[in-house]
């Protein structure tokens, strides 16, 4: 039998084996011919349309690097998130369902929320674009149209009053004159109230579950017993049978609406 110290010892000079036929192999690769690679703007042939054509390509990757704060911020993906979020927390049940579920959710309904602005900003802009019919700025100003409608349809007045008034601009005359950058803000703090409220109502039910097992356990004597471990079930008991997911999925899309 071998002891620790024997086994520490086979262990050692297998990892200076490993690193003496890596090292090897990094030397004997040294020999072989690396191609070059070189990214170069303009070059011969190239002129005004060429570099044009880089400048977008450096835009679009730019817009791909931000569409995780787009998706969060121009869609219904802050409400969806944090109601479920807060639901997850009314119930008490920790990290169930995990994030990975609540997430994936919120983003599924989030499609299924904006398919027809989507389709519309497709339809509208992104197709003539493709086809050549319109430049890129007009394909922007088209897509821009249906997605101010779906912010400013779920902003309050108040907040974008706020922002506008803070930017010290000009007050728009349509809808369609507000600037994003006082649009987005004031969208996305509604959207935090809105979900916030949701999340109150989802509250109080199980609030009142929690209230009713702790006066039981308190009149009882049962002090060391934490309440949320008696409440749980009853809880959980109560979301299953009046459907809950259903009622806060169906709630969360017709607040949409």
């Amino acid at each position: 039998m071998i002891d620790r110290r024997g086994r520490a010892i086979l262990f050692t000079g297998a990892i200076a084996a490993a690193l003496i036929l890596i090292l090897t192999s990094a030397a004997g690769a040294q020999t072989m011919p690396i191609p070059n690679v070189s990214l170069t703007i303009g070059g011969p042939g190239g002129g005004p349309a060429k570099t044009a054509t880089v400048i977008q390509l450096l835009f679009i990757l730019t817009v791909l690097s931000l569409a995780p704060a787009i998706l969060l911020l121009l869609t219904s993906f802050t409400r969806i998130v944090v109601v479920l979020s807060l639901l997850r927390h009314a119930l008490g049940t920790q990290q169930i369902p995990p994030n990975q579920v609540i997430i994936g959710l919120a983003l599924f309904m989030t499609f299924f929320i904006m398919a027809p602005v989507w389709n519309q900003v497709h339809t509208e802009a992104l197709k003539p674009y493709y086809d050549e019919e319109i430049s890129g700025e007009e394909a922007m100003d088209r897509a821009a149209v249906p997605i101010k409608g779906f912010m400013l349809k779920q902003t309050r007045e108040k907040d974008l009053a706020l922002f506008i008034k803070m930017s010290q601009g000009e007050r728009p005359r349509k809808p369609t004159d507000v600037p994003l950058t006082a649009l987005i803000p004031a969208f996305v703090i509604s959207e935090l109230k809105t979900a916030f409220q949701i999340g109150f109502m989802i509250y109080l039910p199980f609030f009142v579950i929690d209230m009713v097992v702790s006066s039981i356990l308190l009149s009882m004597g049962m002090m060391m017993l934490p309440p949320i471990m008696l409440s749980l079930p009853f809880k959980l008991l109560l979301f299953v049978l009046v459907d809950g997911w259903n009622l806060v999925v169906t709630s969360l899309v017709r607040s949409f609406q």
